[in-house]
């Protein structure tokens, strides 16, 4: 991004939203969109969050000034969305170790249970359960560490979405790895 958009005041939701407008890519609530967004930037998103997470309190007539337990109540709420409700939006996919089916496996492994949390896209409510997921590999195809399929789960569920739609990404992206 060039240093003048910065200075110019224009918001990083703005900025990033642009950039991936510009790539002619969607932000669904349930896309990743960390190949968007630059060094730095993520923290000034983390900022621009939090002042309208205060913005929202001030709506709702709290008074964030003088009481002390909603005081700084917009920088927690934005970290919370950013680094953890919504953290799968904002970080790349975790590395996958792959190697090769020496053995020559071919069984149902199962892995599970995974407890996940997620976030309803219609309500911004949570959203915690547990899922298995079960691989069936050929003797000719490649694995992936089970510890990653943990990794990959947590990845996709930590955005806003509606469960039937996380699973079937989920299970997208397991079958093209």
């Amino acid at each position: 991004m060039p240093p003048a958009k910065k200075d110019l005041g224009i918001p990083m939701s703005q900025v990033i939203r642009e950039r991936i407008k510009a790539a002619n890519r969607r932000f669904f609530a349930n896309d990743n969109i960390a190949e968007f967004i630059q060094p730095g930037e993520r923290e000034a998103l983390l900022l621009e969050v939090e002042g309208k997470v205060r913005a929202l309190l001030e709506s709702l007539v709290i008074d964030i000034e003088a009481d002390h337990n909603t005081r700084s109540t917009g920088k927690r709420v934005a970290k919370m969305y950013i680094n953890e409700v919504f953290g799968g939006r904002y970080a790349p996919l975790p590395a996958l170790t792959e190697f090769p089916n020496d053995k020559r496996l071919n069984e149902l492994m199962i892995m599970g249970p995974i407890t996940v949390r997620s976030c309803c896209s219609h309500h911004l409510c949570p959203i915690i359960g547990k899922l298995w997921i079960g691989v069936m590999p050929n003797e000719n195809s490649n694995l992936i560490g089970l510890s990653k399929y943990t990794r990959v789960a947590e990845w996709i569920m930590c955005r806003p979405q509606i469960q039937e739609e996380s699973v079937v990404q989920l299970a997208d992206l397991l079958e093209r790895k």
